[in-house]
């Protein structure tokens, strides 16, 4: 960092003080203790959502190795709330997590910074100086500390998986590689708890400011409940991978973004949303969902049922349960297209192209 301040800023002085003033913003502490607490307040929440984990035994093998790095998709700001937990539910110290600056305002901020260790990240800065920055302190992190990130950046407005970011993935390549590891995990809810927020945000191609949508997130949260599946997959040592190589990098980000897809818990709410018509009976529905695990199965999808008529009998009652479906004497009607097509998206990394999925 102090060569790139030397080599390419006109004013080395300027770019150092910018650089303390990046690591005072970046700095973050984890009260362990603290933060095992948050779960009563929060418990209101938490009580709603069921936490199923799988093959916790791949973080506990990797951890018995050396430093993680754990690469999740992002559906929800739940996920903030339940992956950590799900660690500690198995005895497993909860990592530092990556999160947008957004989240860091007000009390929401101190608690981010003096609890849960989040670090705040500028998703989308170009500061030359601000990058490297980032990158020398999650190297150094790394050397003590397990960290989350969602490599999508934020949550997916429209349903489906997004394309990685690579920026800490670069920094990690940048730490000592030969006790590092990274582990893909998944998160997948049977309702995700802003599901209108997003998908009607995907339609108007703007985001709220938090404040708003957490308040809109308090008011949808009467009556949710969810099942939350949390998967891990095998690690991977970083030790196979060349930090100043673009090739490594790339293909280190394409495995972690393909066994994030293949460890996504596809539930009967998607395969419901991605078989169903504006209008089907019940037993045309489980015929149709039946071609959709087929592809999900041929795709080695992660399926939570195993035939039409299971999802069916989950997954529609689930959707009417949330105003997206609406049953009208032998046939079921489509109420929430945009909630619909949402629900949908979220297992089009396995059926894209490949399966009838219109509305």
């Amino acid at each position: 960092m102090a060569r790139y301040v030397q080599a390419h800023a006109s004013d080395a002085k300027a770019a150092r003080q910018q650089v303390e003033t990046y690591l005072g913003e970046l700095r973050t502490t984890q009260r362990y203790r603290f933060y095992r607490a948050l779960q009563h307040p929060l418990y209101p929440i938490l009580r709603k959502v069921t936490r199923v984990p799988e093959h916790i035994e791949h973080v506990k093998a990797a951890a018995a190795r050396g430093h993680i790095v754990y690469v999740s998709n992002h559906k929800s700001h739940l996920d903030y709330l339940i992956e950590p937990l799900m660690l500690d539910d198995h005895g497993i110290r909860p990592p530092l997590m990556a999160a947008g600056i957004n989240l860091f305002g007000g009390p929401l901020g101190l608690l981010h910074r003096h609890v849960t260790g989040a670090i705040p990240i500028r998703r989308n800065s170009k500061d030359p100086i601000y990058l490297i920055t980032l990158k020398a302190y999650v190297a150094e992190l790394l050397k003590r500390r397990d960290i989350l990130y969602y490599a999508e950046g934020g949550r997916s407005y429209s349903g489906e998986m997004k394309s990685p970011k690579t920026g800490l993935l670069q920094a990690a390549l940048q730490a000592d590689r030969a006790s590092l590891s990274v582990v893909p995990m998944a998160v997948s809810y049977d309702l995700v708890l802003e599901d209108r927020i997003l998908s009607r945000e995907a339609v108007r191609r703007r985001a709220r400011p938090f404040t708003q949508e957490l308040a809109e997130m308090i008011r949808h949260a009467v009556g949710y409940r969810a099942r939350a599946f949390v998967t891990f997959g095998p690690a991977i040592p970083l030790s196979e991978y060349d930090p100043e190589s673009r090739r490594d990098l790339v293909s280190l980000v394409h495995r972690i973004q393909h066994d994030v897809g293949r460890l996504y818990k596809v539930l009967p709410t998607a395969l419901v949303a991605s078989a169903m018509r504006p209008q089907i009976t019940r037993s045309e529905l489980a015929a149709r969902v039946d071609d959709v695990i087929a592809v999900c199965a041929a795709e080695h999808g992660n399926l939570a049922v195993k035939n039409g008529r299971e999802a069916v009998d989950e997954g529609v009652e689930a959707l009417i349960e949330r105003g997206v479906l609406v049953a009208e004497r032998q046939k079921l009607r489509v109420r929430d297209r945009v909630v619909l097509r949402y629900y949908a998206r979220t297992i089009e990394h396995l059926t894209a192209g490949k399966g009838r999925t219109t509305h």
